[in-house]
C-alpha cells in the first residue's frame, strides 16, 4: 500500500488507529478534508455496508464513500464542499443523518478558559450532556473532563455502545473531551468509553456531571430533557422572595428528616416508594399538618446501592430515577414551597463508592480521589476520599452544591460527615494518615473548601436566603461563624453532643437519674459557642440503637411518658428542631429503607397521642416567639430550677427579647410532685399553654387546670412565684398573658 492514497489523504498508520479505536485526534482524519485529490469525506461507520454523502440542503448525491477498511472505515472525494448528511445503509436499513466529524469545536474559548480556572458554574455550563441546535442541526453536546486519559468516546444505544463511533475531541487546556452527535435526543442512554494512557480501556464510566440516570441497578446516563428543566414553570416566587425571612436564627425551624424511598411503599403495587408527584401530594400536606416548616430529605442524588439511603452518590447533579425524572423532582419543590413548606437536602462531599462504572480512577488515574490510600480510601466506609486539593475537583462539588439550589430552587443543603473531612486522622491509627504541609492533623484543602461552598451559597445570585447545615459531631471552633471572622460560614450546625446526652439521660432508669443530671444542662454551657440544630435523626434509630420509643425505660405507659417528656424538654430548648420518620409515631422499632413508617400504629391511642403531640410541639414553637427568637443568644434563656437532681426536675424560663415570656418544668420521674414552687418573673396568669401528660396526648391528665396566678412570694430569685401539680414524666409549659 503507498503510504498515503491520493484520493482520500490518509496515512495507513492513521487508519490502523482509527480502527482500532486509539487515534488521540480523531477529527484530524474524520469528517470533510481538502486532499490533493479535492475535497475528500471520511467516516468510520462498523457495521455499515455502503455509505454516500448528499448534500444537506437539496438532498443531491455529493459522492459515494468507498470502504478502505473491511473494518468499518469508509472515504472518497465530493462534488463540492458544503454541509452534508451522511446516507449509510445497514445492510437493508437506511439512515440518513449529519456527519459529527464535519461539526467544529463545541466550548468556547471563553468557555474552556473557565474551566481550566475551576469555575464552578463553567461546570454547570459546559460538563455533561445538553440536547442543544449546533451550527444550525439539533444534536446532544457532550463534554467530560478526563485530562489523562489517551481517548475518550462517547457510547450508547445510538452507536451500539461502540467506542470506534464516536470518539470525542480533546481540548487540551482545559483537559476536556467533547463531540456533538447530531439527531440524538433527550432521553439517549450513554457512557463514556475512556483509554488509559498507558492503553488500556477501562470499565464503562457513567457521567460525573449527569443530569439524569437510568435506574439502579442499571447504570448508564441519559441525556435529560434540559427543557424540562432549565425550562421548568416555577411559581414559586412568593416564597423565593420571603425565604430568607423564614430560614435565619431568629425564625421558627422545624425539619421533618426523610428517607423518600421508603416514607411511604404501596404494598399492593410490589412495596415500591412513591415518586415524586405522588410525593407532593401525600408528604407535603402530611408534613405541614404536622407543623414543621421543612422537610429534610436523605440524598437523593443518584447512588448505586439503596441500603446506602444515599449516603453514597456517584451522580451528585441527578436526582435519584428511584423516583422518576428529574423534572418530577422540581415539581415536588415547587409544589412545597407555594404550599409554605421548605426543602433540605443531605449533601455528600466528603466520600464516593468505589464502583466501577463511577468516579474511581476515572480516566486511568486517582482523578476525583487522592492517590495515597492514607488519604482517598475511607476505612470505616469502603468508599474513597475526594481530593479537595484540586482545583477542578472543588469546582465540581461546588457546582454540584449551586446545581440543586439553582436549577431545583432547594432552600438549603445539610452536608454529610463533616468530621471526616475537617480531620486527616478521622477514625485513623498512627502511621494511617497523612499530616498537613504544617504537620498538623486539620485537613487546610477540606477547610477551605467548605468556605467556599458556603461563601458561594450565601452570595451565589438567584439563591437567596438558601441555607447550610453542619453535620459535625466535634468541638471544631467557628463552625456557624463567618469564613471572614475565621469560621466554615454554616448557618447552621447540628448539636450531636447535646442528643448524645440527653439520650444518654433519657436511657437511665428514673431512679438512677439524679446521678446523671448534667446531661441535661450541659448542652447550656456552649449552646451559643454555635446556631444549633437539635437532631433526633436517622442515625440514632439504626443498626441496632433501636427506636426512640426502645430507648425510654419503664412500662409501657412510662416509656411513652418518658418519650412525650422528652420531646417537650426539646421542643422548648434553645436550638431549631429536626425528627427522622418514624419518631413522631413513637414506633417499636427502628429504621428500616425496606419498610415503611410503622403507619398502622396510629390505630393505638399511644402513638396516636405521640404524633398529636408533635404536631401540637411544632405549632406552639412557631407561634410563640419566646420559643425561637432568641435561639442563638444568650438573652432567650434562664435557669430557674437547674440543680434539682433529688427530683430530677428542670425548670427554664425562655423569652423573646421584647415582653413575650414562658416558663417550662420537666418532671423525669413517674412521680407526681404538688406544691412544687417555681419562682417567676412577671405576676398573674400564666396559662399552662402545653402538657405533655395530658389525657389527649396519652398521659394521666394531672395538670394545673389551665393556669395558675402567681403569688408575691420571692424565689428562685424571681419577685413572684407559683406553686404547681408537676405531672409524672411530663414537661408542662405556661406562658404569661
Amino acid at each position: 500500500m503507498a503510504d498515503r492514497d491520493p484520493a482520500v489523504g490518509m496515512h495507513p498508520v492513521d487508519i490502523e488507529a482509527l480502527v482500532d479505536a486509539r487515534h488521540p485526534d480523531p477529527f484530524s482524519q474524520l469528517g470533510p478534508h481538502r486532499t490533493t485529490a479535492g475535497h475528500a469525506v471520511r467516516a468510520l461507520l462498523p457495521g455499515a455496508s455502503g455509505v454516500a454523502a448528499v448534500s444537506r440542503a437539496s438532498g443531491e448525491c455529493l459522492g459515494t464513500l468507498s470502504p478502505i477498511d473491511s473494518r468499518g472505515l469508509f472515504a472518497g472525494l465530493v462534488s463540492r464542499d458544503e454541509p452534508y448528511r451522511l446516507r449509510i445503509d445497514w445492510h437493508g436499513v437506511e439512515q440518513e443523518v449529519e456527519d459529527t466529524y464535519s461539526f467544529g469545536p463545541v466550548l468556547s474559548e471563553d468557555a474552556l478558559a473557565r474551566l481550566a480556572r475551576a469555575d464552578p458554574y463553567a461546570v454547570l455550563d459546559c460538563l455533561g450532556s445538553r440536547p442543544c441546535t449546533f451550527e444550525g442541526v439539533p444534536g446532544v453536546r457532550f463534554a467530560v473532563w478526563a485530562p489523562n486519559a489517551r481517548r475518550v468516546s462517547v457510547v450508547g444505544d445510538f452507536n451500539s455502545w461502540d467506542g470506534r463511533r464516536h470518539p470525542m475531541r480533546l481540548r487540551h487546556v482545559a483537559g476536556v473531551w467533547e463531540l456533538f452527535v447530531p439527531r440524538l435526543a433527550a432521553g439517549a442512554r450513554y457512557k463514556y468509553e475512556i483509554v488509559a494512557r498507558e492503553g488500556h480501556t477501562l470499565p464503562l464510566k457513567a457521567d460525573p456531571c449527569a443530569l439524569q440516570t437510568e435506574r439502579t441497578p442499571a447504570t448508564a446516563s441519559i441525556v435529560a430533557d434540559w427543557s424540562e428543566i432549565d425550562g421548568f414553570t416555577w411559581t414559586d416566587g412568593a416564597w423565593i422572595a420571603n425565604r430568607a425571612s423564614l430560614q435565619h436564627a431568629r425564625a421558627p425551624i422545624a425539619i421533618y428528616e426523610v428517607h423518600a424511598e421508603s416514607w411511604l411503599r404501596i404494598d399492593e403495587d410490589g412495596h415500591r416508594g412513591l415518586d415524586w408527584y405522588e410525593m407532593a401530594d401525600r408528604l407535603i400536606p402530611y408534613a405541614l399538618g404536622m407543623g414543621f416548616t421543612h422537610v429534610e430529605f436523605l440524598p437523593i442524588a443518584e447512588h448505586p446501592f439503596g441500603g446506602s439511603w444515599g449516603y453514597q452518590p456517584l451522580s451528585p447533579f441527578a436526582p435519584s430515577a428511584r423516583f422518576g425524572p428529574p423534572q418530577g423532582f422540581a415539581h415536588f419543590v415547587n409544589r412545597a414551597h407555594e404550599a409554605g413548606l421548605g426543602v433540605i437536602l443531605d449533601w455528600v462531599s466528603a466520600h464516593f463508592p468505589n464502583d466501577a462504572h463511577g468516579l474511581i480512577q476515572f480516566d486511568g488515574t486517582p482523578l476525583y480521589e487522592h492517590a495515597d490510600p492514607r488519604e482517598g480510601y475511607h476505612q470505616d466506609w469502603n468508599t474513597m476520599i475526594y481530593n479537595l486539593g484540586r482545583n477542578e475537583v472543588s469546582a465540581f462539588l461546588v457546582a454540584s452544591a449551586l446545581a440543586w439550589l439553582l436549577r431545583y430552587h432547594v432552600d438549603g443543603l445539610r452536608v454529610d460527615a463533616v468530621a471526616s473531612m475537617l480531620y486527616r486522622d478521622y477514625s485513623r491509627a498512627e502511621g494511617q494518615w497523612v499530616p498537613n504541609i504544617y504537620g498538623g492533623r486539620e485537613n487546610l484543602e477540606a477547610i477551605a473548601f467548605l468556605k467556599r461552598v458556603n461563601h458561594e451559597v450565601e452570595y451565589a445570585p438567584g439563591v437567596p436566603g438558601a441555607i447550610t447545615i453542619a453535620e459535625e459531631s466535634t468541638a471544631w471552633p467557628g463552625v456557624t461563624a463567618r469564613p471572614e471572622d475565621g469560621g466554615l460560614g454554616f448557618d447552621f450546625k447540628w448539636n450531636m453532643g447535646w442528643m448524645h446526652d440527653t439520650l444518654h439521660y433519657m436511657h437511665e432508669d428514673p431512679v438512677y437519674r439524679r446521678y446523671h443530671h448534667h446531661n441535661m444542662t450541659f448542652g447550656m454551657v456552649y449552646a451559643y459557642s454555635e446556631r444549633f440544630v437539635l437532631p433526633l435523626s436517622h442515625d440514632e434509630v439504626v443498626h441496632g440503637k433501636g427506636s426512640l420509643l426502645g430507648k425510654m425505660p419503664g412500662d409501657r405507659w412510662q416509656q411513652f411518658a418518658n418519650l412525650r417528656a422528652y420531646f417537650g424538654f426539646m421542643w422548648t430548648h434553645p436550638g431549631k428542631k429536626l425528627l427522622f420518620m418514624g419518631g413522631e409515631l413513637a414506633q417499636y422499632g427502628e429504621f428500616n429503607h425496606d419498610a415503611s413508617p410503622h403507619w398502622h400504629l396510629l390505630d393505638d391511642p399511644m402513638h396516636h397521642g405521640v404524633q398529636t403531640l408533635v404536631r401540637d410541639l411544632n405549632r406552639l414553637y412557631a407561634a410563640e416567639p419566646a420559643l425561637h427568637a432568641l435561639d442563638s443568644e444568650p438573652g432567650g434563656f434562664e435557669w430557674l430550677v437547674g440543680d434539682d437532681s433529688a427530683n430530677s426536675v428542670f425548670a427554664y424560663r425562655r423569652c423573646d427579647g421584647s415582653g413575650r415570656e414562658v416558663t417550662v418544668i420537666c418532671n423525669f420521674t413517674p412521680v407526681p410532685r404538688h406544691g412544687y414552687r417555681i419562682g417567676m418573673q412577671r405576676p398573674g396568669w400564666w396559662s399552662e399553654v402545653l402538657n405533655t401528660d395530658a389525657a389527649v396526648y396519652g398521659g394521666s391528665n394531672v395538670g394545673n387546670n389551665g393556669g395558675i396566678v402567681t403569688e408575691e412570694v420571692p424565689s428562685h430569685g424571681k419577685p413572684q412565684s407559683a406553686v404547681l401539680a408537676l405531672p409524672p414524666l411530663a414537661t408542662i409549659v405556661l406562658r404569661a398573658e
